[in-house]
């Protein structure tokens, strides 16, 4: 097992010539990750969080527990690193304030879970997690969800836990950009000057493959930096931002609008289950419908066979996969 888990980071290239049988991928996010701008101890940072959340997931699988173990494993990983925009790392309204989603799907009997706008909830994935298992509904969100959360036994958090310097320094340079007035005008295909489109997508997500073949997908994000009203994205969105069935498993990162108005993730399941396309096909053409319709991102996907798919249409996205036997990928450029 140890043997196992130290083997040595490949590349994405070698692995996929061997066609090797994937266990589990996730993603960081995907955006504006420019290797001109990524110093080599950032970089190394990033990668070596990513492998902690892969070896967490994969040992769960190891061990012959569900795929839900495995991806609430991985991406409880990445909420508690302030690397990711999710947990920890979680970005901040035009409030100031971090205001988190997260959702989970278990596709053998596709039940679901998912909670939005929380405060105070230490690991949302958790809280997503306990609405499916534990309540009759699919989301809550806002103060119920906490309540909820609290009832349910979950670890509760003063908001001061999830400041963090660099979200907060974004988060006035959003607001001085909001400061200088524009007459552009606004609509579904564009946003306003001050939201961080392009370098805010460090959501994260898991898809998992268990011995028992059983898929679960599961995303969590802090959303937007300076978003207001309440916004909500597409990561606790059934559909949009994760969905898995018996076959395949998807989670997504970027403009959440796009993956909204998409149902991105449950198309890219459609196009499996009606068109007969494989994995990386249907998830290819989902990225590039959500281009064509003006928006960016990308997404992971994860087929009953161990097929994997991370295509987006953005400067990098943080993403990895582990096969069966043990062996590592990560990439963050294009």
């Amino acid at each position: 097992m140890k043997k196992l888990l130290l083997t040595s980071i490949l590349t994405f290239s070698v692995l996929l010539s061997a066609q090797k049988k994937y266990v589990l991928v996730i993603h960081g996010g995907a955006g504006t990750i420019l290797k001109s701008s990524m110093t080599n101890e950032k970089e190394n940072a990033y990668k070596e969080k990513l492998t902690e959340a892969l070896k967490a997931g994969y040992a769960e699988i190891q061990k012959g527990n569900s795929s839900l173990d495995a991806v609430a494993a991985s991406i409880i990983v990445m909420e508690n690193s302030p690397l990711f925009n999710a947990g920890k790392g979680a970005v901040f309204t035009n409030e100031g304030k971090n205001e988190m989603d997260a959702s989970i799907m278990v596709g053998k009997d596709k039940s679901a879970g998912a909670i939005a706008g929380v405060h105070t909830i230490k690991n949302p994935i958790k809280a997503a997690i306990a609405v499916m298992q534990k309540s009759e509904h699919v989301m809550l969100s806002g103060e119920g969800a906490e309540q909820f959360a609290k009832e349910q036994g979950l670890e509760i958090v003063d908001p001061s836990y999830f400041w963090t310097k660099d979200r907060w320094e974004s988060l006035q340079k959003m607001k001085q950009k909001e400061n200088l007035k524009t007459t552009k005008k606004i609509s579904q295909n564009t946003l306003p000057d001050s939201y961080e489109v392009d370098k805010k997508f460090g959501t994260v997500g898991a898809v998992a493959l268990d011995k028992s073949g059983n898929i679960t997908a599961g995303t969590s994000t802090g959303g937007m930096t300076n978003k207001k009203w309440n916004r909500i994205g597409d990561a606790p969105i059934i559909g949009a931002g994760t969905y898995a069935n018996s076959q395949v498993g998807i989670s997504g990162t970027g403009w959440g609008e796009y993956f909204i108005r998409a149902t991105a993730a449950r198309t890219l399941a459609a196009k499996m289950e009606y068109q007969n396309k494989d994995v990386k096909t249907a998830a290819q053409e989902t990225i590039d419908e959500i281009e064509k319709m003006g928006g960016n991102g990308g997404l992971i996907a994860l087929d009953q066979n161990g097929n994997i798919a991370m295509p987006f249409n953005t400067a990098g996205m943080y993403r990895g996969a582990i096969t069966e036997n043990g062996e590592i990928f990560i990439e963050i450029y294009k």
